[in-house]
């Protein structure tokens, strides 16, 4: 098995109804499930999970300790800039704040950046020399 993937992705939320609000209002559709306190949403070939941060901290071994938010990106790339500005402008009438609108950007492609309701960071992006199907797979092309 590679070391190159990750698997699952774990948000701590202060508002776990709140943040399901946030991301149902985006198109994303939790997993049934059981799970008190978590809720989880199939990716392809991942999943992300929302967890209360309190709990999440209590899970990693670390009770009491304030998780912080922003230093690390979540992105998602789309095949044309109108999905990024159609993504970007749902996600701000779902309740994100804008860190910077979608623009030109000086590697040749267009981004923009938002956070969540609990300050977990998201870039939208169209790079025009990658290739985007319509699952969302990415293909990067090896250097020449």
């Amino acid at each position: 098995m590679t070391a190159q993937r990750v698997s699952l992705i774990t948000l701590g939320v202060a508002d776990l109804d709140r943040s399901r609000r946030f991301y149902a209002a985006n198109g994303w559709e939790p997993l049934p499930g059981p799970e008190e306190g978590v809720v989880f949403y199939r990716m392809h070939g991942m999943a992300l999970g929302l967890f209360g941060r309190g709990a999440l901290a209590e899970d990693q071994g670390r009770p009491g300790t304030e998780l912080g938010t922003g230093a690390m990106t979540l992105a998602q790339n789309f095949p044309d800039r109108e999905g990024v500005d159609a993504a970007f402008d749902r996600a701000l009438a779902a309740g994100a704040t804008s860190l910077k609108r979608p623009e030109e950007v000086f590697w040749g492609g267009y981004s923009g950046y938002y956070a969540d309701p609990d300050g977990h960071v998201w870039e939208l992006a169209h790079n025009p020399f990658w290739t985007v199907n319509d699952e969302g797979t990415l293909t990067i092309p090896d250097p020449e």
